[in-house]
Parts: structure tokens; sequence; C-alpha cells
């Protein structure tokens, strides 16, 4: 994927993960793009590169949930 059509996409999966947040975790959409945006596994999405953005919504939460209680991601095998 070229660096445009990354920069497009990104948008779309902050959202759909944001709004996962703030329901899974009974939180504001404010709040849960705080948790996001500061959080590692968000460093590593917005960087083309890593393909972190091809996970599924569910899985990119799973890692973030495993990255606030263990304060570090393991990133699956694909």
């Amino acid at each position: 994927m070229g660096q445009e059509q990354f920069v497009a996409m990104m948008p779309y999966i902050s959202t759909d993960l944001v709004s996962l947040i703030a329901e899974k975790q009974n939180i504001s959409e404010e709040d849960a793009i705080k948790k996001l945006y500061s959080s590692k596994l968000y460093a590593v999405l917005e960087k083309e590169e890593t393909k972190v953005w091809q996970y599924s919504t569910h899985m990119l939460y799973s890692l973030f949930e495993q990255e606030e209680k263990n304060g570090d991601i393991q990133f699956p095998d694909v």
C-alpha cells in the first residue's frame, strides 16, 4: 500500500478502534481517543511499514487491552 492510501485509511481504522474502546470500557469517545493516542499500540499503528493497520479492529483492541494490563504488546505471528 502506498503512503497516500495508508494516510487515507488511518482515520477509519482509528475511528473504529476508538468506538470499540469506548464501548468495551464504558467511557466517552473523547477519553477513548486520549487513551488510544497515548498508547504504544497507536505509535506502532501509525507507521505503515509495521503492517499493524492490517489487523482487525477486534485484534487491535485485544492488543490495546494487553498493553493496558501488561504495559507491553506481544504481536501475533501472522
